[in-house]
């Protein structure tokens, strides 16, 4: 009957009837990442992928080549100071082709992480006209940073083999899982700073301070064998550090991870992707009164 309101769960595809009255009302229970959800909404996530990618390089005189010359020149200036001036060692390894492995992770998850702390902010539009996953938000700018890494790796593989021992080829085939370590970290920390970021506007100026001390902890221009003994441990909680690791040793040969350090940089990054995405599951009932 009209006026009659009429429960329904979020994202089912369901029909109203004519006359009937739908109230959206706030879950009260405990946060979930609402997978089926996530799923039944897909499409958009895809075109709120493709629409970032077409962003990103619209109106560039040089296009997708940025993907390429940002980790290529940032390599030989490492190679320079790190590999010349300061002798750093690299586990036996060419250090270009060294350094060049860690910052195509490196670039990945900076990006990745500084895009999806700002989504929010740049999505508040969007998030005051109509109800969808609003993680497909943070999410998106995760997935063009993945994009961004795998293109740049691509093009720049033949230089590569060119400089260090050619890849064998079931170490390879391990490089999306050390990746995927990357990603869960990633997706929770941004997570979560997307939505501190939209409640508190002064974290705009946290995350590149996060972002550069990050860098600084994490086995980017040295190696892990660096670190002293008595904390590789701890230090393998960074969860860059297995991932970083793990790619040297599958495309250089450079000595391989311990299952200890793999082990560790795993549970981290899997403990910050569920607290990041549930921290923003429980925070998404507010994010429309706070844009």
């Amino acid at each position: 009957m009209a006026g009659q309101a009429a429960d329904v769960t979020i994202g089912a595809p369901s029909v109203p009837r004519e006359g009937s009255t739908f109230e959206i009302g706030r879950d009260r229970g405990l946060p979930t990442l609402g997978i089926r959800e996530l799923w039944t909404a897909r499409g958009l996530f895809g075109f709120l992928f493709w629409r970032d990618i077409k962003v990103r390089y619209a109106q560039t005189v040089l296009g997708i080549a940025w993907v390429v010359l940002q980790p290529l020149t940032t390599t030989l200036v490492f190679a320079l100071v790190f590999g010349r001036l300061a002798h750093l060692p690299s586990d036996g390894a060419a250090y270009p082709a060294f350094a060049f492995i860690g910052l195509i992770v490196w670039t990945f998850f900076s990006s990745a992480v500084a895009g999806a702390g700002s989504s929010l902010v740049e999505e508040t539009a969007l998030l005051k006209k109509v109800y969808f996953p609003r993680l497909f938000i943070p999410l998106a700018p995760v997935a063009v940073a993945l994009f961004d890494a795998a293109i740049a790796l691509f093009i720049l593989a033949p230089a590569l083999v060119v400089i260090a021992p050619p890849p064998r080829l079931v170490p390879v085939f391990a490089v999306p899982l050390f990746l995927l370590i990357a990603v869960a970290a990633c997706v929770g920390v941004g997570a979560a700073l997307a939505a501190l970021n939209l409640r508190y506007r002064d974290f705009r100026y946290v995350i590149p301070f996060l972002l550069q001390g990050w860098m600084f902890v994490s086995p980017i221009a040295y190696p892990t064998s660096m670190v002293p003994a008595a904390y590789r441990a701890l230090y393998a909680l960074n969860p860059l550090v297995g991932a970083v690791e793990g790619c040297r040793w599958a495309l250089l040969g450079t000595p391989a991870p311990t299952v200890g350090m793999l082990g560790a940089s795993a549970i981290s990054a899997a403990a910050m992707f569920a607290v990041g995405t549930l921290y923003f599951r429980w925070s998404e009932r507010t994010l429309v009164d706070v844009a």
